[in-house]
């Protein structure tokens, strides 16, 4: 293995103090109550199409 791969060769150099601190924010969705009415009426409809024919 005698390929230096550049990446590894500048890891050790890398100056991590001029890195910034981040906040994350996690960003979850929940659907309404509403749209999971609308979901299953959805589905139900379907299968009912999928057992007429």
């Amino acid at each position: 293995m005698g390929d230096s791969n550049p990446v590894t060769d500048e890891v050790p150099k890398f100056n991590k103090q001029s890195l910034r601190k981040t906040n994350t924010q996690e960003k979850t969705y929940f659907p309404t109550k509403e749209e999971i009415e609308e979901e299953k009426k959805a589905m139900e409809d379907e299968k009912k199409a999928m057992k007429e024919k």
